[in-house]
């Protein structure tokens, strides 16, 4: 609402903005009177209009002495302007210029205004929309010059003039982000933290840093891009020293999951950077050394979460002996050595080039180091090996002080229930390829592990064991550990064996099963466990359910040694050792109760339970002491980064230091018991006598003062404090006092500083510091007593674990009915009516029965050809045969009703197609690569399985060769062996006898074959049971049947096979006769090719071309119709 009155010349006179254009008119007569304060009001009242005419207003503007005001001049953009506001706004942009619309004289007179000089009584700013512009602040300036000249009305009375709105930074893209990273990458940036960042990236070049500031890890400068890109974090830049540097980062609390992604999945070393404090001076900002604590790699993790806990994270190095003056060269010899950092686990092996794919598939490492002399070495044989199994490879310099490290411990890892006389002497000496492979793995921890270097124990050499060899191809043939089909664990060997019910025992599982012994006694232990927990199915469920409580303490130890862990491990280490000890006692209750039952003990049963209980060590000091530490406290999910220093990189000795600053609590969760050191007992003792003064502090202000709301407090912000929650009902007395000092106030709380508080609370945050500390002290204490016991505890552990495994087979042979083989030390291989476990499983899952079949070596006949229909279970027979010998050396029972095996030393096959079209192999020299490895390796006393050999050429060259590995077999390799063909005409040039035997020089040579019964009504069935002879059908249409082949195309092809019959087969006709043969099968009348304007076949759907080939031809008839 506006009126016209008499103000002074300071006053404030309100005008309505519900009409801009009037507003306009109204602020330059007030701007006229010579005023300069304003105010415009938004009241949607509406404006008081006078009683005086148009006429009557008066012309020119008065000031309030009565005097006129000098007349309006031209414009000059305000120039002369002595106002200091508005010369502070820049006008030189023309677009903050803006001129208001002369308004026409009978407007001025709808405003109510009086043009008296006492009404107008100062200079109005007026606010107006400006297109696209976001906040603009418009104003009108006037200079009166000469009203006489220029009407109020002029378009130069006024000016509208926005102030100056900032602009909105435009993002920039990460190419231009790179750009200037690369223009300022030769100056760069010299803060403290940049100068760290750029030393490490200069000492681990190969590696991607992330760098911890705060509680974040960041990348910086060229990697922050690749990094952001991988994790798919936002790229950002910052400013360092005046320069743009590329940078990304993420939480701490996100480090495990990104570790996964750029170590796992992406194969990228990461070099972890962590913040180390350093001593802080009073009143000073805390500082940071920043350095390189641990450059985690694929074949290096230690306790990430991420780790397979049923796998084994293998890494291997591949060593040989040089020949003087060419680095390139090496004799056959190549040594392996190969450890599981997360487990301590460290073997070695001597083995030679051309079984190095082998061992590289049955190890299954996820790294492989090797000398740099071979990074440059593409053709060696070592390289060549490598680079055939795609898996992540270093490559680094050998220092030779290996032993001297490897000898800090003398632990074996042995996997045997009865030690060898070399395992108990512990004086084994290796070769010079292994003891170059030791120095290159001992070298590669040392420069990765850095400050989390474990101290090793003597490898376990595996020459001495004595394995069962098995070739790549084989182990994924086989489908030992992965399933060929998923690629994962499902549908392989060790998914339907495996009964086990710990980590470790899962892992021991899976290391049997690809490297199955050949001791005779080793295999006898195993078996006999496995029979006296399968004649015991009361004791074997009573020590499975208390395995089921037992945590992977060989992982545990590892950590400790490493200096990680934290109480929680200490738990599971201390109730591990307890399960143990039940253990212990229930097979020793189990024996004393049988005693009483039977009468008498069978010696020879209880032999090798009696041998793996008496290796075991009663830890039950080392369990007592932890006990007493945890005993009363809750160490489960607690927050231990006060002991795991590890977890911020740093070492454990500097645990102390990485611990927080003091400060004060109200509750407290110890993670050691208060009664376990008297340190401890004194801390406590005063702490509890502090906490108690402290109460009595404070019912003691709270009744002097007058004050139940009065509590006694700390906060990071305002430190030891009294804090009243009802200010205006209990801080008066207090603001009185003379012992409380006003801290902060509000309208219902109120914080006082008080002396005596401030002092006592002191007391406690310096006691409890105190335990904190000393709590750190007793972790360690314990932590080096387990490190002390790493012996002990590693032994125990490897003898639960083959506990777990022959528990395991004895659970598997009571629910699929397997039975205990016998092994001998021969070539001999008789098998009762085995049967495949995994295709058994799979079948009995489908409501289906397997079909057994019956294999028997003699030294009369130690090769059979088996053929058959396709479909008719030859693969499977082959791959059962091999499955059984494997699961008989591991130490389980077999698949079967009865089974004497001699041992295997050389597992082989050759079965399936597939091609490497990678590596520019096709199916046919894939598979007559497997071909030539199996002739050039296999022994007297090795197992080889075949199939198919020869199928992928010609029929000639297909069977030759075929005959030529059969006679490589039986005359030079003189293996045991199962080959299955089609090539009937291979039985004939064996010299197959009526009693299914060879002749000749092949009288060893025996004949089996597979198939199809038949009925009269034209359906069929395959038989799948293995009898002597020979099959000299393969039914091959059959299964052309059952894959839905197109009904024409199958009678087509049953014309062709028969005309082929009758006239004795392809190689009976020569090319004239083909070419009749295949014309003759085109019927007389067919229309010849379409051409443009006829139907095009193409464009036929399959049914209508299946309707038009049947008219053609009659299911009925023996062949095409003839003219």
């Amino acid at each position: 609402m506006l009126t016209s009155v008499q103000a002074p010349a300071n006053a404030v006179i309100l005008l309505p903005a519900r009409r801009p254009h009037r507003l306009v008119l109204a602020t330059r007569f007030l701007h006229a009177s010579g005023h300069a304060r304003y105010a415009v009001s938004a009241s949607p009242s509406r404006a008081v209009v006078t009683k005086k005419k148009y006429a009557d207003l008066p012309t020119t503007g008065l000031r309030s002495n009565g005097t006129p005001l000098t007349p309006l001049g031209l414009w000059d953009h305000g120039r002369k302007a002595k106002s200091s506001r508005h010369d502070a706004v820049d006008r030189s942009r023309p677009d903050h210029v803006e001129s208001v619309s002369p308004e026409p004289p009978d407007t001025l007179a709808a405003t109510g205004l009086s043009l008296d000089g006492s009404d107008l009584q100062a200079t109005v700013p007026v606010t107006t929309r400006k297109k696209r512009v976001k906040k603009a602040s418009v104003e009108i300036e006037t200079l009166i010059e000469d009203v006489d000249e220029v009407p109020l009305w002029s378009e130069t009375a006024a000016v509208v003039k926005d102030a100056p709105v900032k602009s909105r930074r435009r993002r920039r893209t990460k190419a231009e982000l790179a750009a200037e990273s690369d223009a300022s990458r030769s100056r760069q940036p010299r803060n403290q933290l940049a100068t760290e960042i750029l030393e490490n990236l200069a000492k681990f070049p190969h590696c991607i840093l992330l760098t911890r500031v705060g509680q974040f890890y960041e990348s910086y400068f060229d990697q922050a891009a690749e990094v952001a890109r991988i994790l798919n974090i936002k790229l950002t830049s910052r400013s360092w020293d005046g320069q743009r540097i590329l940078m990304c980062g993420f939480p701490i609390m996100h480090l495990q999951k990104y570790l996964k992604t750029l170590v796992q999945h992406n194969a990228r070393f990461v070099a972890l950077c962590e913040e180390f404090p350093r001593p802080v001076v009073a009143g000073s900002k805390p500082t940071f050394d920043r350095r390189v604590a641990r450059v985690i790699t694929p074949g290096t993790l230690i306790d990430e979460p991420f780790l397979n806990r049923h796998e084994n994270n293998y890494l291997l190095s591949i060593g040989f002996a040089t020949t003087a003056g060419d680095p390139y060269s090496s004799s056959t010899s190549v040594g392996l050595a190969w450890i599981d950092v997360s487990t301590g686990e460290f073997f070695t092996k001597d083995s030679s080039s051309e079984s190095l794919r082998d061992e590289l598939v049955r190890i299954g490492p996820r790294e492989i180091v090797l000398s740099k002399e071979l990074e440059n070495a593409s053709t060696h044989p070592i390289r060549t090996a490598v680079r055939e199994e795609n898996t992540v490879t270093s490559y680094i310099l050998p220092t030779g002080k290996s032993q001297a490290h490897v000898a800090e411990s003398q632990t074996s890892n042995t996997d045997n229930v009865i030690p060898s006389a070399e395992e108990a002497s512990l004086k084994i000496s290796f070769s010079a390829s292994e003891t170059a492979a030791i120095d290159l793995l001992t070298t590669y921890l040392h420069a990765n592990l850095l400050e989390h270097m474990p101290r090793l124990s003597l490898p376990s050499r595996e020459g001495i064991e004595q394995r069962m060899q098995i070739d790549s191809h084989t182990i994924k043939a086989l489908e030992i550990r992965e399933g060929m089909r998923e690629g994962g664990v499902t549908g392989s060997l060790l998914s339907v064996v495996k009964r086990t019910v710990t980590s470790s025992g899962t892992r021991l599982l899976a290391r049997w099963l690809c490297s199955p012994s050949t001791s005779l006694s080793e295999i006898n232990a195993r078996q006999s466990l496995v029979a006296f927990f399968h004649t015991r199915p009361h004791l074997r469920s009573d020590l499975v359910e208390l395995l089921q409580g037992i945590d992977d303490a060989t992982r545990i130890v590892q950590k400790f040694l490493l200096g990680r862990g934290d109480a929680g491990d200490l738990s599971s280490v201390s109730g591990t050792i307890a399960t143990w000890d039940s253990i212990r006692k229930r097979v020793e209750l189990e024996k004393l109760m049988e005693g009483r039952e039977k009468g008498i003990i069978v010696e020879e049963e209880w032999t090798s339970m009696d041998a793996l209980m008496s290796r075991m060590d009663s830890l039950e000091t080392l369990a007592q002491t932890i006990g007493k530490a945890l005993e009363g406290v809750n160490v489960q999910g607690e927050d231990t980064e006060a002991f795991e220093a590890a977890d911020s990189g740093s070492s454990s000795d500097a645990g102390l230091s990485s611990l927080e600053e003091p400060r004060f609590q109200t509750e407290y969760c110890w993670t050691i018991n208060p009664d376990f050191s008297p340190e401890l007992v004194a801390l406590h003792a005063q702490l509890n006598e502090l906490l108690t003064q402290r109460d009595q502090l404070e019912r003691h202000l709270q009744r002097a003062f007058d004050a139940p709301s009065l509590t006694l407090r700390s906060s990071p912000m305002q430190g030891l404090h009294v804090h009243v929650a009802r200010s205006k009902r209990d801080a008066a007395r207090l603001k009185t006092s003379g012992e409380f000092v006003v801290m902060s106030e509000s309208k219902s709380t109120s914080s006082f500083f008080h002396r005596d508080w401030s002092k006592l609370g002191k007391e406690i945050i310096q006691t409890s510091y105190d335990i904190t500390v000393t709590e750190k002290q007793a972790f360690e204490l314990l932590r080096n007593e387990v490190n002390m016991n790493e012996t002990l505890l590693r032994r125990n552990a490897r003898i639960v674990d083959e506990l777990d495994v022959t528990l395991g087979f004895a659970n598997l042979a009571s629910e699929m009915k397997f039975v205990r083989p016998t092994v001998t030390d021969d070539c001999s291989f008789h098998v009762v009516n085995g049967r495949h476990p995994t295709v058994e499983l799979g079948l009995l899952s489908n409501g289906r029965v397997f079909t057994p079949n019956t294999v028997s070596f003699s030294s009369d006949s130690r090769l059979h050809i088996i053929t058959g229909p396709n479909m008719a279970g030859k693969s499977t027979l082959l791959r059962q045969t091999a499955l059984v010998a494997l699961l008989a050396q591991a130490g389980s029972y077999v698949p079967a009703d009865h089974a004497t095996i001699g041992i295997v030393d050389r597992l082989f096959s050759r079965v399936g197609a597939k091609d490497d079209l990678f590596r520019d192999r096709s199916t046919f020299m894939v598979e007559m690569l497997e071909t030539a490895e199996i002739l050039h390796r296999a022994t007297p006393n090795s197992l080889v399985i075949m199939d198919e050999v020869g199928r992928g050429t010609t029929v000639k060259d297909g069977l030759a060769i075929a005959f030529a590995t059969v006679h490589h077999l039986y005359a030079t390799n003189r293996s045991r062996v199962l080959f299955a063909t089609h090539f009937h005409e291979l039985t004939d040039m064996l010299g197959c006898s009526a009693d299914h035997k060879g002749q000749g020089p092949f009288e060893q040579v025996g004949f089996f074959c597979t198939d199809v019964d038949e009925t009269h009504d034209g359906h069929f069935a395959y038989s799948y049971r293995l009898k002597p002879g020979v099959n000299r059908d393969s039914h091959g249409l059959k299964v052309a049947q059952l894959a839905g082949m197109p009904a024409a195309a199958l009678a087509l092809a049953e014309g062709v096979l028969s005309r082929l019959r009758d006239g004795g087969g392809a190689a009976a006709l020569d090319r004239a006769g083909l070419q009749a043969l295949g014309h003759s099968f085109i019927p007389d009348g067919l229309p010849p090719p379409p051409s443009a304007h006829q139907e095009n076949p193409t464009s036929l759907s399959p049914l209508h071309v299946n309707s038009k080939s049947e008219a053609w031809y009659s299911p009925g008839a023996s062949q095409w119709p003839l003219p």
